[in-house]
Protein backbone atom coordinates (compact mmCIF):
# COMPACT_ATOMS: atom_id res chain seq x y z
CA UNK A 1 0.00 0.00 0.00
CA UNK A 2 3.21 2.37 0.59
CA UNK A 3 4.28 1.83 -2.75
CA UNK A 4 0.83 2.17 -4.07
CA UNK A 5 1.12 6.07 -3.39
CA UNK A 6 4.19 6.82 -4.34
CA UNK A 7 3.05 7.97 -8.21
CA UNK A 8 4.71 10.07 -10.48
CA UNK A 9 3.23 12.99 -9.48
CA UNK A 10 5.68 15.56 -8.89
CA UNK A 11 5.95 16.97 -5.12
CA UNK A 12 3.46 20.11 -4.27
CA UNK A 13 6.45 22.26 -3.70
CA UNK A 14 7.75 22.03 -7.23
CA UNK A 15 4.43 22.06 -8.72
CA UNK A 16 4.19 25.10 -7.07
CA UNK A 17 7.39 26.71 -8.22
CA UNK A 18 7.33 25.32 -11.61
CA UNK A 19 3.35 27.00 -11.86
CA UNK A 20 4.68 30.36 -10.25
CA UNK A 21 7.78 30.60 -12.76
CA UNK A 22 5.31 29.35 -15.51
CA UNK A 23 2.83 32.30 -14.77
CA UNK A 24 5.28 35.13 -14.27
CA UNK A 25 7.22 34.18 -17.49
CA UNK A 26 3.85 34.15 -19.37
CA UNK A 27 2.81 37.52 -17.56
CA UNK A 28 6.17 39.34 -18.72
CA UNK A 29 6.06 38.21 -22.12
CA UNK A 30 2.53 40.01 -22.03
CA UNK A 31 0.42 36.05 -22.82
CA UNK A 32 -1.88 37.86 -20.52
CA UNK A 33 -2.98 40.90 -22.21
CA UNK A 34 -6.53 41.61 -23.42
CA UNK A 35 -6.18 43.89 -25.82
CA UNK A 36 -3.31 42.57 -28.43
CA UNK A 37 -3.64 39.60 -30.34
CA UNK A 38 -0.70 36.93 -30.51
CA UNK A 39 -0.62 34.53 -32.98
CA UNK A 40 -0.36 30.89 -32.67
CA UNK A 41 3.39 31.37 -33.76
CA UNK A 42 4.39 33.29 -31.53
CA UNK A 43 1.96 32.21 -28.51
CA UNK A 44 4.66 28.69 -29.15
CA UNK A 45 7.72 30.48 -29.11
CA UNK A 46 6.82 32.50 -25.85
CA UNK A 47 5.61 29.29 -24.18
CA UNK A 48 8.81 27.54 -25.23
CA UNK A 49 10.53 30.29 -23.49
CA UNK A 50 8.92 29.98 -20.28
CA UNK A 51 9.51 26.44 -20.14
CA UNK A 52 13.23 26.94 -20.83
CA UNK A 53 13.46 29.20 -17.39
CA UNK A 54 10.43 27.66 -15.53
CA UNK A 55 12.10 23.64 -16.17
CA UNK A 56 15.50 24.25 -15.43
CA UNK A 57 14.09 25.89 -12.00
CA UNK A 58 11.85 23.13 -10.44
CA UNK A 59 14.62 21.05 -11.78
CA UNK A 60 17.60 22.47 -9.08
CA UNK A 61 14.77 22.77 -6.92
CA UNK A 62 14.06 19.03 -7.18
CA UNK A 63 17.50 18.04 -5.21
CA UNK A 64 16.49 19.79 -2.37
CA UNK A 65 12.82 18.48 -2.14
CA UNK A 66 12.23 15.02 -0.87
CA UNK A 67 10.69 13.14 -4.02
CA UNK A 68 11.92 15.69 -6.07
CA UNK A 69 13.84 12.81 -8.08
CA UNK A 70 10.88 11.33 -9.13
CA UNK A 71 10.15 14.54 -11.57
CA UNK A 72 13.47 14.68 -12.33
CA UNK A 73 13.29 11.09 -13.65
CA UNK A 74 9.93 12.44 -15.82
CA UNK A 75 10.79 16.16 -16.37
CA UNK A 76 10.51 15.66 -20.63
CA UNK A 77 6.86 13.82 -19.79
CA UNK A 78 5.63 17.15 -17.61
CA UNK A 79 7.52 19.65 -20.47
CA UNK A 80 5.67 17.77 -23.26
CA UNK A 81 2.14 17.41 -21.22
CA UNK A 82 3.14 21.53 -19.87
CA UNK A 83 3.38 22.51 -23.63
CA UNK A 84 0.40 21.12 -24.85
CA UNK A 85 -1.86 21.67 -22.26
CA UNK A 86 -1.21 25.36 -22.98
CA UNK A 87 -1.51 25.73 -26.19
CA UNK A 88 -5.14 23.12 -25.88
CA UNK A 89 -6.00 25.51 -23.43
CA UNK A 90 -5.54 28.77 -25.46
CA UNK A 91 -6.68 27.40 -28.29
CA UNK A 92 -10.16 25.73 -26.97
CA UNK A 93 -10.72 27.24 -23.45
CA UNK A 94 -9.12 30.82 -23.18
CA UNK A 95 -10.05 32.52 -26.16
CA UNK A 96 -13.76 31.27 -26.93
CA UNK A 97 -14.17 32.33 -22.76
CA UNK A 98 -12.90 35.82 -23.92
CA UNK A 99 -15.17 36.50 -26.65
CA UNK A 100 -18.18 34.75 -25.04
CA UNK A 101 -17.73 35.69 -21.02
CA UNK A 102 -15.37 38.33 -20.78
CA UNK A 103 -15.99 40.39 -24.14
CA UNK A 104 -13.21 43.69 -24.35
CA UNK A 105 -15.37 46.27 -25.38
CA UNK A 106 -14.43 49.24 -27.26
CA UNK A 107 -15.86 52.80 -28.87
CA UNK A 108 -14.19 54.48 -31.29
CA UNK A 109 -14.19 57.99 -30.94
CA UNK A 110 -14.87 59.77 -34.54
CA UNK A 111 -16.31 58.87 -38.07
CA UNK A 112 -13.76 59.88 -40.42
CA UNK A 113 -10.81 57.77 -42.22
CA UNK A 114 -8.88 57.18 -39.22
CA UNK A 115 -12.10 55.53 -37.46
CA UNK A 116 -12.14 53.32 -40.96
CA UNK A 117 -8.30 52.28 -40.05
CA UNK A 118 -8.90 51.21 -36.32
CA UNK A 119 -11.37 49.35 -37.35
CA UNK A 120 -9.29 47.51 -40.48
CA UNK A 121 -7.16 46.92 -37.53
CA UNK A 122 -9.44 45.72 -35.13
CA UNK A 123 -10.73 43.42 -37.63
CA UNK A 124 -7.66 41.94 -39.34
CA UNK A 125 -5.99 41.59 -35.56
CA UNK A 126 -9.07 39.37 -34.72
CA UNK A 127 -7.94 39.87 -30.79
CA UNK A 128 -10.17 37.31 -28.52
CA UNK A 129 -13.00 38.66 -27.06
CA UNK A 130 -12.58 42.40 -28.57
CA UNK A 131 -15.41 44.10 -29.52
CA UNK A 132 -16.09 47.11 -31.51
CA UNK A 133 -19.85 48.48 -30.29
CA UNK A 134 -19.41 51.41 -32.67
CA UNK A 135 -18.06 54.76 -33.58
CA UNK A 136 -19.08 57.71 -31.79
CA UNK A 137 -19.86 61.26 -33.95
CA UNK A 138 -17.98 64.17 -33.29
CA UNK A 139 -18.89 67.60 -35.22
CA UNK A 140 -16.69 69.06 -37.44
CA UNK A 141 -15.09 65.27 -38.18
CA UNK A 142 -16.05 63.51 -41.70
CA UNK A 143 -18.74 60.71 -41.51
CA UNK A 144 -17.07 58.11 -43.61
CA UNK A 145 -18.17 55.06 -41.66
CA UNK A 146 -21.37 53.57 -42.01
CA UNK A 147 -24.60 55.15 -40.94
CA UNK A 148 -25.36 51.72 -38.86
CA UNK A 149 -22.08 51.62 -37.17
CA UNK A 150 -22.10 55.08 -35.88
CA UNK A 151 -23.55 55.40 -31.88
CA UNK A 152 -26.77 57.43 -31.45
CA UNK A 153 -25.68 61.12 -29.30
CA UNK A 154 -28.24 60.36 -26.59
CA UNK A 155 -25.98 61.89 -23.94
CA UNK A 156 -22.68 63.14 -23.21
CA UNK A 157 -19.42 60.60 -23.99
CA UNK A 158 -19.23 59.40 -20.41
CA UNK A 159 -23.19 58.56 -20.33
CA UNK A 160 -22.85 56.38 -23.41
CA UNK A 161 -19.72 54.83 -22.26
CA UNK A 162 -21.32 53.99 -19.12
CA UNK A 163 -24.75 52.97 -21.17
CA UNK A 164 -23.20 50.50 -23.12
CA UNK A 165 -20.57 49.23 -20.57
CA UNK A 166 -17.14 50.30 -22.74
CA UNK A 167 -14.01 49.23 -21.25
CA UNK A 168 -11.68 51.31 -24.18
CA UNK A 169 -12.13 54.43 -26.04
CA UNK A 170 -9.84 54.97 -29.17
CA UNK A 171 -9.20 58.24 -29.79
CA UNK A 172 -9.33 58.26 -34.04
CA UNK A 173 -9.25 61.98 -34.51
CA UNK A 174 -5.65 63.45 -36.08
CA UNK A 175 -6.12 66.75 -35.75
CA UNK A 176 -7.33 67.59 -32.01
CA UNK A 177 -7.12 71.18 -32.29
CA UNK A 178 -10.18 73.67 -31.76
CA UNK A 179 -12.04 72.03 -29.54
CA UNK A 180 -12.95 68.85 -31.33
CA UNK A 181 -12.60 66.29 -28.61
CA UNK A 182 -14.85 66.18 -25.72
CA UNK A 183 -11.59 66.60 -23.14
CA UNK A 184 -14.19 66.88 -20.14
CA UNK A 185 -16.05 63.91 -20.79
CA UNK A 186 -12.53 61.95 -21.78
CA UNK A 187 -11.31 62.62 -18.60
CA UNK A 188 -14.85 61.50 -16.82
CA UNK A 189 -14.78 58.00 -18.28
CA UNK A 190 -10.79 57.64 -18.08
CA UNK A 191 -11.42 58.38 -13.95
CA UNK A 192 -14.08 55.48 -14.02
CA UNK A 193 -11.66 53.16 -15.02
CA UNK A 194 -12.02 53.41 -18.95
CA UNK A 195 -8.66 53.14 -20.69
CA UNK A 196 -8.17 56.18 -23.34
CA UNK A 197 -5.94 55.06 -25.93
CA UNK A 198 -5.09 58.07 -28.67
CA UNK A 199 -3.70 56.10 -32.19
CA UNK A 200 -0.01 56.91 -31.45
CA UNK A 201 -0.61 53.89 -28.91
CA UNK A 202 -3.09 52.18 -31.22
CA UNK A 203 -0.84 51.43 -33.54
CA UNK A 204 2.07 50.51 -31.21
CA UNK A 205 -0.03 47.86 -29.48
CA UNK A 206 -1.64 46.30 -32.92
CA UNK A 207 1.34 47.06 -35.63
CA UNK A 208 4.51 47.19 -33.85
CA UNK A 209 4.76 50.46 -35.16
CA UNK A 210 4.42 54.03 -34.28
CA UNK A 211 2.74 56.39 -36.70
CA UNK A 212 5.03 59.40 -37.57
CA UNK A 213 2.12 61.77 -39.08
CA UNK A 214 0.46 61.30 -35.21
CA UNK A 215 3.03 61.47 -33.00
CA UNK A 216 3.69 64.90 -31.22
CA UNK A 217 7.00 65.57 -29.09
CA UNK A 218 5.19 65.41 -25.16
CA UNK A 219 4.25 61.50 -26.05
CA UNK A 220 7.96 60.57 -26.40
CA UNK A 221 9.65 62.86 -23.68
CA UNK A 222 6.41 61.67 -20.74
CA UNK A 223 5.56 58.35 -22.73
CA UNK A 224 6.46 55.41 -21.23
CA UNK A 225 9.41 52.84 -22.49
CA UNK A 226 12.70 54.25 -23.71
CA UNK A 227 14.34 52.46 -21.32
CA UNK A 228 18.47 52.36 -20.83
CA UNK A 229 19.26 51.33 -17.95
CA UNK A 230 22.44 49.78 -16.43
CA UNK A 231 20.97 46.55 -16.27
CA UNK A 232 19.02 46.55 -20.04
CA UNK A 233 23.05 47.35 -21.49
CA UNK A 234 24.56 45.09 -19.51
CA UNK A 235 22.27 42.20 -20.67
CA UNK A 236 22.21 43.35 -24.28
CA UNK A 237 26.32 43.73 -24.02
CA UNK A 238 26.25 40.07 -22.88
CA UNK A 239 23.96 38.55 -25.22
CA UNK A 240 25.87 40.38 -27.99
CA UNK A 241 28.93 38.83 -27.13
CA UNK A 242 28.23 35.32 -26.86
CA UNK A 243 25.36 35.35 -29.77
CA UNK A 244 28.25 36.92 -32.16
CA UNK A 245 31.32 34.41 -30.94
CA UNK A 246 29.26 31.66 -31.60
CA UNK A 247 28.12 32.20 -34.75
CA UNK A 248 31.48 33.39 -35.53
CA UNK A 249 32.95 30.01 -34.81
CA UNK A 250 29.82 28.49 -36.45
CA UNK A 251 30.43 30.39 -39.71
CA UNK A 252 34.23 30.74 -40.23
CA UNK A 253 34.08 28.12 -43.02
CA UNK A 254 31.65 29.61 -44.73
CA UNK A 255 33.48 33.23 -44.16
CA UNK A 256 36.63 31.79 -45.54
CA UNK A 257 34.77 30.25 -48.33
CA UNK A 258 32.93 34.06 -49.17
CA UNK A 259 36.25 35.35 -49.13
CA UNK A 260 38.16 32.93 -51.89
CA UNK A 261 35.24 33.47 -54.34
CA UNK A 262 34.98 36.79 -54.09
CA UNK A 263 38.78 37.46 -54.94
CA UNK A 264 38.72 34.94 -57.50
CA UNK A 265 35.48 36.22 -59.19
CA UNK A 266 36.67 40.12 -58.62
CA UNK A 267 39.78 40.70 -56.64
CA UNK A 268 40.57 42.68 -53.65
CA UNK A 269 39.28 43.66 -51.25
CA UNK A 270 37.07 41.12 -50.10
CA UNK A 271 35.87 43.42 -47.23
CA UNK A 272 34.20 46.73 -47.97
CA UNK A 273 34.55 49.83 -45.53
CA UNK A 274 31.51 52.04 -45.33
CA UNK A 275 30.95 54.76 -42.95
CA UNK A 276 27.81 54.60 -40.94
CA UNK A 277 26.19 56.64 -38.41
CA UNK A 278 25.84 54.64 -34.69
CA UNK A 279 24.94 55.29 -31.14
CA UNK A 280 24.30 59.20 -30.19
CA UNK A 281 25.30 60.02 -33.73
CA UNK A 282 28.93 58.81 -33.71
CA UNK A 283 30.33 57.29 -37.33
CA UNK A 284 32.03 54.49 -37.05
CA UNK A 285 33.12 52.25 -40.08
CA UNK A 286 30.63 48.98 -40.79
CA UNK A 287 32.27 45.72 -42.42
CA UNK A 288 30.57 44.00 -45.35
CA UNK A 289 31.70 41.29 -47.73
CA UNK A 290 31.65 43.11 -51.04
CA UNK A 291 28.95 42.18 -53.14
CA UNK A 292 29.20 44.93 -55.81
CA UNK A 293 31.94 45.81 -58.11
CA UNK A 294 34.90 48.30 -57.63
CA UNK A 295 33.51 51.08 -58.85
CA UNK A 296 30.05 50.88 -57.63
CA UNK A 297 30.50 54.61 -56.85
CA UNK A 298 32.80 55.56 -59.59
CA UNK A 299 31.38 59.43 -59.50
CA UNK A 300 31.21 59.55 -55.82
CA UNK A 301 28.35 59.80 -54.88
CA UNK A 302 26.27 57.30 -52.47
CA UNK A 303 23.08 56.27 -53.79
CA UNK A 304 20.65 53.65 -52.13
CA UNK A 305 20.28 49.96 -53.79
CA UNK A 306 18.03 48.74 -55.92
CA UNK A 307 15.65 45.81 -56.91
CA UNK A 308 18.37 43.87 -59.49
CA UNK A 309 20.92 46.37 -59.47
CA UNK A 310 23.22 46.38 -61.84
CA UNK A 311 26.01 47.31 -59.52
CA UNK A 312 26.22 44.20 -57.81
CA UNK A 313 28.05 41.53 -58.93
CA UNK A 314 26.79 37.48 -59.33
CA UNK A 315 28.06 36.09 -56.31
CA UNK A 316 27.27 38.99 -54.48
CA UNK A 317 23.62 38.49 -54.95
CA UNK A 318 24.28 35.53 -53.46
CA UNK A 319 25.43 36.67 -50.68
CA UNK A 320 22.87 39.66 -50.57
CA UNK A 321 19.95 37.28 -50.63
CA UNK A 322 21.56 34.79 -48.11
CA UNK A 323 22.89 37.80 -46.11
CA UNK A 324 26.15 36.30 -45.72
CA UNK A 325 27.59 39.49 -46.85
CA UNK A 326 26.44 40.99 -43.11
CA UNK A 327 28.74 37.97 -41.81
CA UNK A 328 31.96 40.34 -41.41
CA UNK A 329 29.87 42.88 -38.87
CA UNK A 330 29.69 40.16 -36.20
CA UNK A 331 33.22 42.38 -35.87
CA UNK A 332 31.72 45.47 -35.33
CA UNK A 333 29.38 44.01 -32.84
CA UNK A 334 32.55 42.32 -30.46
CA UNK A 335 34.01 45.48 -30.63
CA UNK A 336 31.13 47.26 -29.68
CA UNK A 337 29.69 49.71 -32.40
CA UNK A 338 27.23 47.54 -33.26
CA UNK A 339 24.69 45.54 -31.32
CA UNK A 340 23.12 42.19 -32.85
CA UNK A 341 20.22 43.45 -32.80
CA UNK A 342 18.81 47.05 -33.35
CA UNK A 343 17.83 49.72 -36.15
CA UNK A 344 20.11 49.60 -38.96
CA UNK A 345 22.87 52.26 -39.45
CA UNK A 346 22.47 54.49 -42.06
CA UNK A 347 25.22 56.42 -44.41
CA UNK A 348 25.96 60.00 -43.08
CA UNK A 349 24.61 61.43 -46.34
CA UNK A 350 21.55 59.86 -45.98
CA UNK A 351 20.82 60.44 -42.31
CA UNK A 352 21.21 64.06 -42.71
CA UNK A 353 18.92 63.86 -46.00
CA UNK A 354 16.16 61.36 -43.50
CA UNK A 355 16.60 64.20 -40.34
CA UNK A 356 15.78 66.86 -42.26
CA UNK A 357 12.81 64.91 -44.06
CA UNK A 358 11.52 62.87 -41.28
CA UNK A 359 10.62 63.89 -38.26
CA UNK A 360 11.92 62.48 -34.93
CA UNK A 361 14.72 60.13 -37.17
CA UNK A 362 17.54 61.01 -34.98
CA UNK A 363 15.62 59.11 -32.44
CA UNK A 364 16.68 56.09 -33.66
CA UNK A 365 20.01 56.79 -32.65
CA UNK A 366 19.57 56.47 -28.83
CA UNK A 367 20.26 52.87 -29.29
CA UNK A 368 23.17 50.73 -30.75
CA UNK A 369 22.80 50.48 -34.20
CA UNK A 370 22.01 46.26 -35.37
CA UNK A 371 22.86 43.65 -37.74
CA UNK A 372 19.15 42.81 -37.95
CA UNK A 373 16.00 44.89 -36.32
CA UNK A 374 12.47 44.88 -35.64
CA UNK A 375 11.83 47.37 -39.06
CA UNK A 376 13.98 44.49 -41.31
CA UNK A 377 11.32 41.33 -40.39
CA UNK A 378 8.79 43.50 -40.37
CA UNK A 379 9.61 45.43 -43.77
CA UNK A 380 11.30 45.41 -46.79
CA UNK A 381 14.44 47.40 -47.87
CA UNK A 382 13.76 51.43 -47.47
CA UNK A 383 15.23 53.12 -50.50
CA UNK A 384 13.90 56.39 -50.43
CA UNK A 385 12.60 58.81 -47.95
CA UNK A 386 8.65 57.52 -47.63
CA UNK A 387 10.00 53.83 -47.58
CA UNK A 388 12.58 55.16 -44.65
CA UNK A 389 9.73 56.79 -42.61
CA UNK A 390 7.63 53.49 -42.63
CA UNK A 391 10.95 51.72 -41.53
CA UNK A 392 11.48 54.86 -38.92
CA UNK A 393 7.57 53.62 -37.41
CA UNK A 394 8.99 50.15 -36.37
CA UNK A 395 12.62 51.46 -35.23
CA UNK A 396 10.55 53.93 -32.63
CA UNK A 397 8.81 51.15 -31.68
CA UNK A 398 11.91 49.30 -30.53
CA UNK A 399 13.65 51.75 -29.17
CA UNK A 400 11.05 52.28 -26.82
CA UNK A 401 9.86 48.71 -26.62
CA UNK A 402 13.34 46.80 -26.62
CA UNK A 403 14.19 43.67 -24.40
CA UNK A 404 15.80 40.85 -24.62
CA UNK A 405 12.32 38.88 -25.30
CA UNK A 406 12.12 40.95 -28.29
CA UNK A 407 15.62 40.28 -29.13
CA UNK A 408 15.34 37.12 -29.54
CA UNK A 409 12.01 36.92 -31.57
CA UNK A 410 13.68 39.16 -33.82
CA UNK A 411 16.05 36.90 -34.49
CA UNK A 412 13.76 34.04 -34.72
CA UNK A 413 12.31 35.96 -37.19
CA UNK A 414 14.65 36.93 -38.92
CA UNK A 415 16.50 33.15 -39.40
CA UNK A 416 12.78 32.90 -41.51
CA UNK A 417 13.59 35.60 -44.02
CA UNK A 418 16.98 34.48 -44.12
CA UNK A 419 15.98 30.87 -45.32
CA UNK A 420 13.09 32.86 -47.51
CA UNK A 421 15.29 35.37 -48.99
CA UNK A 422 13.03 38.13 -48.24
CA UNK A 423 13.79 41.48 -48.71
CA UNK A 424 17.08 41.37 -50.55
CA UNK A 425 18.43 44.19 -52.67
Amino acid sequence: MRGASNVSHPPFALALVFAVTMMLMLGVMGMYSRDRRIGLGAYVFRVLIALLIAVPLAYLTADVVPGGRQFQETVSEWVLLAFAGLVIVRQLVTAPVLRLLLPHRVLVLGTGPEARMVEASLVANDTPGVRLVGFYPLERVDNVVPASRVVPRKGTLDQTVRELGINEIIVAVREQRGGVLPLRALLDSRLAGVRVTDLARFYERVHGQIPIDSLKASWLIYGSGFRQGWYRTLVKRSFDIVVSLTLLALMLPVMLFAALVIVMESGFPVVYRQERVGLRGKTFDVLKFRSMRQDAEKDGKAAWATVGDSRVTPFGRFLRRTRFDELPQLINVLYGEMSFVGPRPERPVFVALLTEQIPFYAVRHSVKPGITGWAQVRYSYGANVEQSMKKLEYDLYYVKNHTLLLDLLILVKTARVVMLGQGAR
